[in-house]
């Protein structure tokens, strides 16, 4: 399998040069050159594996230059990490399913991809004798899913950026309780937005980047989105069995596009036995209204009860859009060039026929979310966290004959403000958790400015002898 930029300003990489890239020279990003389609003879192989074993499978058709030995063993040693048996667990909860991604070290579901890739990372940059200076931005959940995935690691270091106050307790928690000398956490003062805005500039200076060995951990890595279209697979597998279905629809609440875009891939690569994606948005809600409308405008980033989703400007949107504008990645180019200075993009009518044949979308208010909590805990007795919230009352919206899972992105005790809001009590704390605010912090404040994020990176990259 080549890789190849969604902006088509490289030559074809093999998979484990993508993930040390991370974003494309060409400020693209990166995509494989084929999606595989899986074949009856395929899924009937597939279907009864575990998780491990799965994945072992799905990631052997995109990473072929991996020995297949130390693959197996990359597989195995990120997925002891988890407590559940399955890995990611499907549960029938009320008229949905409920798809749980929150068993890994910081309970959500960016440990399915991050505890890979940071073995990943370990292991070639060992074998190739080199270091790395990771730098990453994050929104909530995926700062400390990548510390946690990185902590500790030879030849790595860690900078994570995310926005000061904007993140919730137990999230900021989670991050700058990690004080391993190769882990930094940033606090910048604007939104997540400026924060992703900066790491793709740092990015961007090719010099720079080469210089300091920055490496991606966000969803732009190739390696992020490649480890989450396991776990559709594998609910489509077992709900699809369990209810005696050919298709399902998934519910997924998002805000960067990387999570449902992985479940956009399973989708080509199940041959549309996942009938559509549903795309839940709170009030920040662009992907929503391009789903609908067409309308990809950027506004003012509305701070919300689910952080994680306070997003404006999707950064894998344009993986997507690659395939939406037919993989011509000149197209794909101008685009972006043209958002970057109108801040909107505009689509055919046709092209919006094709979107709303892969994805249904909804935008949930921080009411309708702390409702669904309460109700879906008075019909059940499961407690949602409000991510996951959002994307079960999207669910609802478009209920229909066909078995509906949702994505339970985070344990609802990283949001225990929410949760109580809606229940008048907090969720229990899991082992994880217990002990969070007692232990030493480690983390610098500073404004949302590139310079000063590049001078603090100057200062403390592993450099390469």
């Amino acid at each position: 399998m080549r890789y190849l930029s969604t902006r088509g300003g490289i030559s074809p990489l093999p998979f484990t040069a993508t993930v040390l890239e991370g974003l494309a020279p060409d400020g693209g990003l990166i995509v494989p050159e084929k999606i595989p389609e899986l074949s009856e003879a395929d899924l009937r192989r597939l279907r009864g594996l575990s998780y491990q074993d799965l994945a072992y499978e799905v990631f052997r058709l995109f990473a072929d230059d991996l020995p297949e030995s130390e693959l197996r063993l990359l597989v195995d040693r990120s997925y002891a990490t988890f407590t559940h048996p399955d890995i990611t667990p499907v549960v029938k909860k009320g008229r949905v399913w409920i798809l749980e991604l929150f068993h890994g070290p910081t309970l959500a579901f960016k440990d399915v991809a991050l505890q890979f890739l940071g073995n990943l990372f370990e292991y070639l940059l060992l074998t190739r004798g080199e270091y790395m200076n990771i730098l990453g931005a994050t929104s909530g959940d995926t700062g400390s899913a990548a510390i946690y995935g990185v902590r500790g690691k030879r030849n790595l270091a860690i900078f994570i950026l995310h926005p000061h106050g904007r993140v919730s307790p137990v999230q900021a928690l989670q991050m700058t309780t990690v004080t391993d000398p190769n882990v930094f956490n940033l606090a910048l003062e604007g939104t997540f937005d400026d924060c992703q805005a900066i790491v793709k500039q740092l990015f961007g200076d090719l010099e720079f980047k080469r210089r300091y060995r920055l490496g991606a951990v966000n969803s732009i890595n190739w390696a992020r989105v490649m480890a989450q279209i396991v776990y559709y697979l594998w609910a489509y597998f077992r709900v699809s069995e369990a209810e005696g279905a050919e298709e399902v629809r998934f519910s997924v609440p998002t805000g960067n596009f990387g999570d449902i875009f992985a479940g956009y891939l399973a989708r080509r690569m199940l041959g549309g036995r996942i009938e559509r994606l549903i795309l839940a948005t709170n009030e920040n809600d662009i992907l929503t209204r391009f789903v609908n409308r067409g309308d990809y405008s950027v506004r003012e980033v509305i701070p919300t009860l689910s952080p994680s989703m306070d997003i404006q400007v999707a950064s894998n949107f344009e993986r997507y859009l690659y395939y939406l504008f037919g993989e011509d990645p000149e197209r794909v180019r101008e685009a972006m060039v043209r958002f970057a200075e109108e801040g909107r993009l505009r689509f055919s009518e046709e092209e919006i026929r094709r979107v709303q044949r892969d994805f249904l979308s909804a935008s949930v208010t921080q009411k309708e979310t702390l409702e669904t909590i309460r109700d879906f805990y008075q019909e059940t007795g499961y407690i949602l966290d409000p991510h996951t919230a959002v994307g079960v009352r999207a669910a609802l919206e478009f209920l229909e004959a066909r078995p509906m899972i949702c994505l339970a992105t985070a344990h609802p005790a990283k949001f225990p403000e929410a949760v109580s809001r809606a229940l008048g009590f907090e969720p229990p704390i899991p082992e994880a958790l217990k002990g969070l605010s007692e232990r030493p912090r480690r983390v610098v404040i500073l404004p949302a400015d590139p310079a000063a994020v590049r001078r603090f990176i100057e200062e403390n990259a592993l450099q390469i002898s």
